[in-house]
C-alpha cells in the first residue's frame, strides 16, 4: 500500500511574523480575549472572500500561533495563509518592528526527519449519558496533563504503511515520532466571555522531531492544521 504513495510532496504558504507591543490596547485586548485575537488575525485578510462567507478562515488557509514575553511586554504572532496578508489595519504603533512576510516553499520526502513545534487544543469526548440509540454527542473536554496530551498526539502519528485515517476516524499527520522524546508543556487556557459564544480553550505546546512517512498527508496537516480550535490560534504545525 505504501508503494503507491508519492515519495515527495510540496508545501507552499505565506508566513507573517508580527512583533507586537503587548501594552498597546489592541494587543492587550487580544491577549485577554480569544475572539479578539481571532479578529486581529483575520484583519489581515479583508476582501479575499465575500461578506457572509461561513468558512473564510478555512478557505484562505489561515492558521496562527502566538507567544508572549511578559517581562519584555512583547507578543510574537505567526500567521500562515494561502494568500498574502495586509497588516495595514493594525495601528503602526502596535508594532515593535515591521511585519515580516516569508514565502514558504518546501518539499518533504519520505524518511526525512524534521523538527516541529505546535500549540494544540487536545480534547476528548465525554459520554453524554443519553442512550446510544439517540446518537447524542459527548461533551468535548480538554486534556490537562502532559501524559494525556502525549497520548492524544500519538494517536495522530502515522507509521510507515498506515492509512491517513485511523479506524476510529482520527486523521493522522503523515509522520511518526518517538513519543518518549516529545516535549510537552501545558499552556494557560484562553477564553472569551462573549455572550453569544463563550469560550474556554485548553492548550498545550508539543515539540520534537517527526519522520516523514506519507508526504502528501503531512502537507495536508501543515496546510489545514491539527485538532480543534484552529480559529483560535491552535493547530498550526511549524517545521524547521
Amino acid at each position: 500500500m505504501n508503494s503507491a504513495r508519492a515519495s515527495t510532496a510540496r508545501f507552499v504558504a505565506t508566513h507573517s511574523v508580527l512583533s507586537l507591543n503587548a501594552r498597546h490596547p489592541l494587543v492587550a485586548k487580544s491577549l485577554v480575549d480569544a475572539q479578539e485575537m481571532h479578529r486581529t488575525v483575520m484583519s489581515g485578510f479583508r476582501g479575499w472572500v465575500e461578506d457572509g462567507d461561513r468558512r473564510p478562515r478555512a478557505r484562505m488557509g489561515i492558521l496562527s500561533t502566538w507567544s508572549v514575553d511578559l517581562k519584555a511586554a512583547a507578543l510574537v504572532l505567526v500567521v500562515q495563509s494561502r494568500i498574502p496578508a495586509d497588516w495595514a489595519r493594525i495601528p503602526r504603533e502596535a508594532f515593535t518592528t515591521a511585519p515580516h512576510l516569508i514565502t514558504v516553499d518546501r518539499t518533504f520526502r519520505t524518511g526525512e526527519v524534521v523538527g516541529f513545534r505546535t500549540v494544540v487544543n487536545p480534547t476528548r469526548s465525554r459520554p453524554s449519558g443519553r442512550p446510544v440509540s439517540e446518537k447524542a454527542r459527548g461533551t468535548r473536554t480538554a486534556h490537562t496533563t502532559p501524559e494525556h496530551v502525549k497520548g492524544w498526539f500519538s494517536r495522530r502519528l502515522q507509521a510507515d504503511g498506515e492509512p491517513a485515517n485511523a479506524e476510529d476516524g482520527v486523521t493522522r499527520i503523515g509522520a511518526t515520532a518517538d513519543p518518549s522524546a516529545l516535549g510537552i508543556r501545558m499552556l494557560p487556557t484562553v477564553s472569551s466571555a462573549h455572550r453569544d459564544k463563550p469560550l474556554r480553550i485548553g492548550r498545550a505546546e508539543i515539540r520534537g522531531s517527526l519522520t516523514v512517512t506519507d508526504p502528501e498527508t503531512l502537507v495536508g496537516a501543515l496546510s489545514n492544521g491539527l485538532g480543534h480550535a484552529r480559529a483560535y490560534s491552535c493547530g498550526l504545525i511549524l517545521t524547521r
